[in-house]
Formats: structure tokens, C-alpha cells, sequence
């Protein structure tokens, strides 16, 4: 608690907030106090040396993306806990940081693409057919894995075989869902342009690439 007092900005230490929120990350976690939630004190903490650096809170993901990456992010702990040599740790923690941030502003944009089709959309669907939509949407930007095909609507819109194949087409016909494939084969996908996020990868010195 001393070094992340001290280390704030405006502290006697100040670091920089990449370099202060994954230090502290590693730091707790290496102490790893609790029997259970340490991972997610860990990452709190590490966002919160992050909102310290902006002076308000951050939107980044960076929670969210630690655990899309886990099995590297308990590769890159394992290695940092056994050295006091750190800067492969802070390299991986840094291009973490830099894909959570290009992860919430495509969520960001997602959230208003949304809006507007939501928006645009009033009144031009019936009640099985907003349902299904908005469960789609609850997907986020990535959407349903391999697409929502006919067998999925059915399920959550209760309707028989004949509805299903209706209303999708009139979901289609109003700019609601796009399609692709054909009969059994065809699946559907929200009609909000795919914003894909590439991961941040290390160079084979530890930079960011």
C-alpha cells in the first residue's frame, strides 16, 4: 500500500500508469493475501492505477480481456513470479492494455450502431421477433458464434417451423438481420457492421507489434 501511495501520480515515486498498474498487478498477485477473488481484486487494482493516471474513471476492458487471454495471462505471472526481472511481464501487460482499449471503443461503437438500428427499427417488428433480436444483441459485438440459424430463433422466439422461416424473412426483408447460406445451411447475423479487434501481439524482444 506504501509503494502504490507512493508511486500515484503526484506521489514522491510517480511511474508511469502502464508501468504503475502492471507492477501493482503483479505485486498482489504474487502476494496472493486471499483464499478466493484475488484475480479480480488484482485486475480491480490495476484499473484503478489506471483511472488514477486519467483522474477519472477508465472504459477500457481490461479485466475482460485478462480472461479472453488466461492461459497466457497465468504463462506471463508464472514467469514474472520467478524473477525479479519484470519487463517481459510489463511488455505482455502493456499490449494487454492497448487490445482492452481497442475492445471497449468497438464496444463503444457497437452500443451506438445498436441505438440507431434499435431506433430505426420501432414499431416494424412483432413481439417474437424484438426478442429474438435483443438476445442477439446481448451477444456484443462478436454476435452469436457461427451465426443464429433458424433451429436457435425457434428456441428463443417459441415459434413452430413455419414462423420461424417468416419471420426471419421479414427480418431480412427490413434491414434487421443479415443472411448468409441458404436452407438448412442458412445462418443469420445482426445487420450492424463487424468491428474486429486483432489482438496485440510481442515481438520476439517483448515489443508491442
Amino acid at each position: 500500500m506504501d509503494w502504490f501511495n507512493r508511486t500515484a501520480p503526484g506521489g514522491a515515486d510517480a511511474l508511469p500508469a502502464l508501468t504503475r498498474a502492471g507492477i501493482a498487478h503483479l505485486y498482489f498477485e504474487s502476494i496472493h493475501p486471499f483464499e478466493d477473488g484475488n484475480g479480480r481484486i488484482g485486475r480491480a487494482i490495476s484499473e484503478k492505477a489506471l483511472a488514477q493516471s486519467l483522474g477519472h474513471p477508465t472504459l477500457t476492458a481490461l479485466a475482460a480481456t485478462i480472461l479472453l487471454k488466461r492461459k497466457a495471462y497465468y504463462d506471463a505471472l508464472e514467469t514474472a513470479n520467478k524473477d525479479n526481472e519484470i519487463t517481459l511481464w510489463l511488455s505482455w501487460f502493456a499490449a494487454t492494455a492497448i487490445e482492452a482499449q481497442r475492445r471497449a471503443e468497438a464496444h463503444v461503437e457497437f452500443l451506438i450502431d445498436k441505438t440507431k438500428l434499435l431506433d430505426r427499427l420501432h414499431g416494424q417488428l412483432n413481439s417474437r421477433q424484438e426478442k429474438a433480436l435483443l438476445r442477439m444483441l446481448r451477444e456484443g459485438p462478436e454476435g452469436f458464434k457461427g451465426g443464429l440459424s433458424a433451429g436457435n430463433y425457434a428456441t428463443i422466439a417459441g415459434t413452430s417451423p413455419a414462423t420461424t422461416t417468416r419471420d426471419l424473412a421479414d427480418m431480412v426483408a427490413k434491414g434487421a438481420l443479415l443472411r448468409t447460406g441458404e436452407r438448412r445451411h442458412a445462418r443469420y447475423a445482426v445487420a450492424i457492421s463487424p468491428r474486429p479487434v486483432s489482438p496485440v501481439t510481442l515481438d520476439e524482444r517483448g515489443g508491442c507489434a
